[in-house]
């Protein structure tokens, strides 16, 4: 049975004539998995970057080393230097990015588990991003991640607008 929310982005990208390919850490190829278990997927995702570690945001994205240093793998900056690594490697038109400390360790004071950054960007258009948290174990955390971001990727579209506002957590 395919995901009622992938389907809903496939319909969406299908009508705006846009792939779609996705860069994700700490969803570990979640939304790519969900996305592609759609029939038909196939007009509508390009690809799917697995960036686990920074040695592969820097060498699969170009993520520069400096801005990793400087703000960490879980930061508004990173997803956005992902998602446009995403579009100049890719043959999309919408990049997904997402970057988190799922748990149950990893977590800091100023970044706990459950801190999970998203970044959407059409080409040829701004990005947005948004720093979230959500609670829970770890796959509660991957899962509303992979939800949050799946619900962005209709708000980049303008299909639904209030989307990423109605992430839970």
């Amino acid at each position: 049975m395919s995901d009622p929310l992938a389907v809903q982005v496939g319909e969406a990208l299908a009508r705006a004539g846009a792939m779609l390919a996705v860069a994700e850490s700490c969803t570990g190829g979640l939304i790519a998995q969900r996305v592609t278990a759609v029939a038909g997927s196939s007009a509508w995702f390009d690809r799917g970057f697995v960036v686990y570690s920074n040695a592969a945001k820097e060498q699969m994205l170009g993520v520069a080393p400096a801005l990793l240093l400087a703000h960490g793998a879980v930061s508004v900056p990173a997803v956005l230097a992902m998602a446009a690594g995403v579009l100049a490697r890719s043959q999309a038109g919408v990049a997904l990015a997402v970057s988190g400390i799922a748990g149950p360790g990893g977590g800091s004071a100023a970044k706990p588990v459950g801190s999970v950054c998203i970044a959407w960007q059409r080409a040829g258009a701004p990005a947005t991003a948004q720093a979230l948290h959500f609670a829970g174990g770890r796959d509660a955390v991957r899962l509303a991640a992979a939800d949050a971001a799946l619900r962005g990727v209709l708000a980049c579209l303008g299909g639904d607008r209030d989307a990423r506002l109605h992430a839970p957590g």
